[in-house]
């Protein structure tokens, strides 16, 4: 899309949002309201608060396998947006070319203690990491955000939002334990995870794994010769096993620096073709990790499987 276009698309949404705040007043003509959420993972987050509820007509505006840094709003996305009664969206410029114009809406990062906040380099500076959702309690707080929100609109529907959300920290709780177990089976020297992009900061920090992103910050950003002739000189000196795809990146950088780590002298498994790992979206509805729970099974069983 041209810069031109792009830019009067943002800023019409802006005008048009700005104008019309979400309430759930539209609900009461016998439809349901319009719940608008930006991501898959809120997408999933509404879908368990929701069972056995279904007060809302929720629509997702970022697809499933779509990057969120670099989605690009459609004019299509106005009418949804426009449309909304109660919009959810994750912030910490996690939506980037959306962000401004999202500004009526409800932040589920909002309350966040920013001494829990992982940085990560983008460019010259220090910016604040988005991808909450690799740390458990941040997303448990994620996810009570969104649970209050529904009881705002929705009173009526508060006790069975209460049960869903404390059946479903048991079911974060059983996954923290699983992860902590299959990670013990990696000798520690081991736990080195070489992803394309920086998403996986929070993971590194809760379960103690050494993760290299040679792309950097954004998933369509260029890498540097120096970069990759750094991240396989790492590969070799540590002798690690695999490194991995992910599903929003183009694998071509990573069979570079398994390029350049053979011609070293040495080797090392590129996982993908079906194996990536899920960073920035869930995968797409039917397939392997199209839930959050899923999608962390998913990408634990693959970096252990590999790394161990």
């Amino acid at each position: 899309m041209k810069k031109g276009m792009y830019l009067s698309i943002v800023a019409i949404l802006a005008l048009m949002i700005a104008a019309c705040s979400p309430n759930t007043e539209a609900g009461n003509d016998g439809k349901k309201p319009n719940l608008v959420v930006t991501t898959t993972f809120l997408n999933d987050m509404v879908a368990v608060l929701e069972a056995d509820v279904e007060a809302f007509n929720t629509k997702l505006v970022i697809p499933a396998g779509e990057d969120p840094h670099v989605y690009e709003p459609k004019a299509s996305d106005l009418r949804v947006l426009t449309e909304a009664d109660v919009i959810l969206y994750h912030g910490l410029n996690f939506e980037g070319r959306m962000a401004d114009v999202l500004t009526e809406g409800v932040s589920v990062t909002e309350d966040f203690d920013t001494s829990a906040l992982e940085e990560m380099q983008y460019e010259d500076e220090k910016v604040v990491d988005p991808h909450f959702w690799f740390n458990l309690d941040l997303y448990q707080q994620a996810f009570e955000r969104v649970k209050d929100t529904l009881i705002k609109n929705n009173p009526e529907g508060e006790d069975q939002y209460e049960a869903n959300y404390e059946a479903y920290l048991e079911e974060l709780n059983e996954l923290d334990q699983y992860v902590n177990k299959r990670i013990q089976e990696v000798p520690e020297e081991s736990r080195i995870l070489v992803t394309p992009h920086d998403a996986f900061g929070y993971l590194s920090t809760a379960y103690d794994i050494e993760v290299h992103a040679p792309q950097g910050f954004s998933t369509d950003s260029e890498v540097s010769n120096n970069q990759i002739q750094k991240t396989a000189d790492m590969i070799v000196d540590n002798n690690v096993k695999a490194i991995f795809v992910e599903t929003t990146t183009n694998p071509d950088r990573m069979r570079r620096i398994q390029e350049v780590v053979a011609s070293q002298g040495g080797e090392v498994e590129l996982v993908g073709e079906g194996n990536e790992l899920l960073s920035d979206s869930l995968a797409r509805e039917g397939e392997d990790g199209d839930t959050f729970l899923s999608m962390y099974r998913h990408n634990i069983d693959v970096i252990v499987d590999h790394l161990k």
